[in-house]
């Protein structure tokens, strides 16, 4: 089966974040509202992640790889999923974008707040 190139880079940004010591806990979380591509425990905190893999475009295009939209779409969907796990209720939060391009990989810790 071949993989896409989004599933693809979601195993790298994966194997990236547990090369930090950070644990995955959930890969593809969906709620009615949107997706999270990777749920995380750094430490004490839980770190929801948005993985964007290309290769015409450089860091400086974020904005348009995770628009305010999409941040509330992943905060939102970050509130779904710590309503069903209560064990992490009193975590630290962080979102974070990857992204995997041909020059390698960009981590972006708390790349944005739930302020948006």
């Amino acid at each position: 089966m071949k993989m896409t190139k989004g599933r693809s880079g979601e195993a790298a940004a994966v194997f990236f974040l547990e090369s930090k010591g950070m644990r995955i806990l959930e890969r593809n979380f969906h709620s009615r509202i949107g997706e999270v591509d990777i749920i995380a425990l750094d430490g004490n905190t839980i770190v929801f992640t948005e993985v964007k893999t290309w290769s015409a475009y450089g860091i400086d295009a974020l904005e348009y790889a995770v628009d305010t939209k999409k941040q509330r779409k992943i905060i939102e969907t970050s509130k779904y999923f710590l309503s069903l796990h209560r064990e992490y209720r009193y975590m630290a939060v962080r979102y974070d974008v990857i992204l995997i391009s041909p020059e390698g990989v960009t981590h972006l810790a708390s790349a944005f707040t739930e302020s948006v």
